[in-house]
């Protein structure tokens, strides 16, 4: 069973700005990414990793093969989110 349909974020209606931020983070990486179809960025690491990624049924692919895919982004995503939270802590005045 597919669990991509049962991914909720905790802030409603922040699907959009996730998306935006994927698609900026994986532009900074050197990727190709169209602004309309940020998930699509997807199939481009997957050519640059070996990993044959299609649109639609991968049952074939490997959970590894997956994962090094989702990996790539997701951590690209992370490693970010840290980099920014620290900027942020940095301005913060000290007491």
């Amino acid at each position: 069973m597919a669990r991509r349909g049962r991914r909720k974020l905790v802030v409603p209606g922040a699907e959009r700005a996730m998306e935006a931020f994927k698609a900026e983070v994986m532009r900074r990486q050197g990727y190709h990414v169209d602004p309309s179809r940020p998930n699509d960025v997807k199939y481009e690491v997957a050519r640059s990793i070996g990993v044959p990624l299609k649109p639609g049924d991968n049952g074939d692919l490997t959970t590894e093969s997956a994962g090094q895919v989702g990996g790539q982004i997701g951590g690209a995503m992370v490693r970010e989110m840290i980099r920014l939270a620290q900027e942020q802590l940095a301005r913060q005045p000290r007491p």
